[in-house]
């Protein structure tokens, strides 16, 4: 494939010995080359970048090793999307270059603030923007001639595919299969356009190819993502192919598919019906509708959804009753009345979502929002953002308690090395950003097994390994999926 016989198996032997270590430890040298580490920073799209950039210095015959201590350059993949986010990147920037390392800065922030970074950190030796990770290996090799580096395309276009080498950094079970890059939306609130360019989609065929690959490696969850799953094909088909993509992808041998980021508007009755009817298509719907009130939603440049809000979710509910609906919400928009605020209350309390995150609005410059006026204080944004949690923790607690009782299938991930004591997740929950079930019992870490849930809480579930020879099959109508 994209990597030697020999390099691959040694990769994938250190993720069996420890799946969470990004690279533990690889030390096979060939030749002088420098030894790299990378720090990833922010969202799953930006860990493919990543995971493709390793591929790539890995095929070209770098050493990467996890201990930036031991590497002579270090990587960072950085998120941008908003201000805490920048924070976090900074702070690890900062501490590499009081370490004396050579900064090679990609990702959102070098794509932001390319000039920026390299006039204020002497340490950064290339910036490479996110249509341009794909160069990582002659970026390093520019570097190594002696010049510093930037590498940033002005608009975006590039989106690597199943022909790009890559090294997952995600547990043995899992992986990121994505679908589009970019977004054509203009969300007030959102930079991400600015940041990874216009939709660009991968074409059904290619998407199927490296889902079988990852089939071949093991993986029993593909989670398909990019800004607007829901839109996903409209550049290059004319129209939205997800439905398509779906039942094609539901004839690869890999349990659980998972869609993160269906936009409520995209949930037509051929991607309904592309859910009920593909079996390995589970019934989780990250929903990302950001608020409730119509109002709102015009100030965020999403005025189509606030008169669909309502209808869509009585349609999901109806056309799916074991749909888990996960949703998103900003509290805090510039004008957010405590009108406003009290209609999205009742809104959460009306449809009581299974998952649900808040975040307070961050003025991003570049966005149509950064100017508003009436920007409320972030204590206010804080207060609403925990009153909205409170109403919907109870709500997760009876849906997680409903599970206690029942057998589930959890994909295992994690072992604790003094306990023994096995996490993992069921259906209900995504990585990184749902519960975790905490199993007693044996199982292979990758495997899918069926526990019995004996205990709830808000955010996690607690069950135990059952050996059961007669286990029913993996599918929607397993009760685990409800």
């Amino acid at each position: 494939m994209w990597v030697n016989t020999t390099l691959n198996e040694v990769y994938s032997y250190s993720f069996k010995v420890n799946p969470l270590t990004l690279v533990t430890n690889i030390k096979y040298c060939m030749g002088n080359k420098p030894t790299i580490a990378i720090s990833h920073l922010g969202c799953e799209k930006n860990r493919i970048d990543t995971e493709h950039m390793l591929g790539l210095l890995v095929e070209a015959g770098y050493d990467v090793d996890s201990n930036e201590e031991l590497a002579e350059y270090v990587i960072v993949n950085t998120c941008s999307f908003i201000e805490a986010a920048r924070q976090e990147s900074v702070r690890t920037l900062v501490e590499l270059a009081e370490d004396n390392k050579k900064i090679v800065i990609t990702g959102c922030m070098a794509q932001h603030f390319q000039e920026q970074l390299l006039d204020e950190l002497p340490e950064a030796v290339a910036v490479v923007g996110t249509g341009d990770y794909q160069k990582i290996v002659e970026v390093i090799e520019r570097v190594e001639a002696g010049e510093r580096v930037k590498q940033v395309s002005a608009e975006p276009t590039y989106i690597a595919d199943e022909t790009t080498p890559r090294y997952r950094t995600t547990t043995e079970g899992v992986a990121y299969l994505r679908v589009a890059e970019g977004c054509d939306y203009r969300c007030a609130f959102c930079i991400i356009p600015h940041l990874r360019g216009n939709q660009r989609s991968r074409t059904i065929e290619s998407l199927v190819t490296e889902a079988k690959q990852l089939a071949d490696q093991g993986v029993k969850e593909l989670i398909l993502i990019s800004q607007i799953t829901t839109n996903y094909g409209i550049d290059i088909y004319g129209a939205p192919k997800l439905a398509e993509l779906l039942r094609a992808l539901g004839k690869v041998d890999i349990p659980w598919i998972r869609m993160h980021y269906a936009y409520p508007t995209g949930l037509t009755p051929q991607v309904i019906a592309a859910i009920q009817e593909t079996p390995n298509v589970l019934p989780y719907l990250d929903l990302p509708l950001q608020h409730s009130h119509p109002e709102i939603l015009r100030a965020m440049n999403r005025p189509w959804q606030g008169q669909v809000n309502d209808q869509i979710i009585e349609r999901i509910k109806t056309a799916i009753p074991d749909a888990v609906l996960r949703t998103t919400f900003i509290v805090g928009f510039p004008g957010e009345t405590d009108a406003h605020f009290d209609h999205l209350m009742q809104f959460v309390q009306r449809h009581e979502f299974d998952l649900m995150g808040v975040f307070t609005f961050s003025p991003e410059e570049g966005t149509a929002a950064y100017q508003l006026p009436n920007q409320l204080p972030q204590d206010l944004m804080d207060q609403r953002r925990d009153a909205l949690m409170s109403v919907q923790q109870p709500i997760s607690l009876k849906r997680n308690q409903a599970e206690v009782g029942k057998v589930v299938d959890v994909l295992i991930e994690q072992e604790h090395p003094e306990t023994g004591e096995l996490v993992g997740r069921s259906s209900r929950f995504a990585p990184e950003v749902d519960g975790l079930v905490y199993v007693q019992g044996s199982a292979p870490l990758g495997a899918i097994v069926p526990v019995e849930i004996y205990d709830a809480d808000i955010y996690d579930l607690y069950g135990e390994v059952i050996a059961s020879p007669t286990h029913p099959p993996l599918g929607k109508e397993f009760v685990g999926l409800a």
